[in-house]
């Protein structure tokens, strides 16, 4: 049985590496933001506009728990604040592995720029506040990243290091 729970910051390739991991290893992906907005049938920035935050948080929570239980073997790439509420990074300790894809700043302030009109947390961020908005969000999400099983460097990261990661 293997669950792979992929956290980190918005940008740092979550889905990408998840995609990757889950063709050469035959195992099923999910994005958590994408199997949400297919639930809902609105993006995540409506639901935020619409709902708030904490709406958005419960029904994020509520279908990890559900593809949590119904997939005894998947590779998730969460949201960059999912394992911040509700005990959401000790379900998936509990449940899986968890990597955490540590990106640096400089490189998410230059993917995030190019598609901050996507991003909920980031519209109405100006472009020349753009690091210090990640700087400040990336240390009060730290605490919840730093307690993954494992932390790969996403910028130098090849799909062999991190299967070898994985089997160590």
């Amino acid at each position: 049985m293997m669950r792979i729970y992929f956290i980190g910051f918005m940008g740092s390739g979550k889905s990408h590496w998840g995609r990757l991991l889950s063709a050469n290893l035959g195992l099923p992906f999910f994005d958590l933001d994408q199997v949400i907005v297919e639930r809902d049938g609105r993006t995540i920035a409506e639901i935020f506009a619409d709902n708030g935050e904490e709406y958005f948080r419960l029904l994020e929570k509520e279908i990890l728990t559900e593809l949590t239980t119904t997939h005894p073997e998947m590779i998730l790439s969460c949201g960059g604040g999912t394992p911040c509420f509700f005990n959401n990074i000790d379900y998936m300790k509990e449940h899986g592995r968890v990597i955490w894809l540590n990106t640096s700043t400089t490189v998410l302030v230059q993917r995030l720029l190019k598609e901050k009109n996507h991003r909920p947390l980031l519209k109405d961020i100006p472009d020349d506040e753009m690091k210090a908005f990640i700087v400040k969000k990336l240390h009060d999400r730290k605490l919840y990243y730093e307690q993954a099983h494992l932390r790969l460097p996403e910028e130098t990261l090849s799909l062999e290091d991190m299967k070898n990661a994985l089997t160590a």
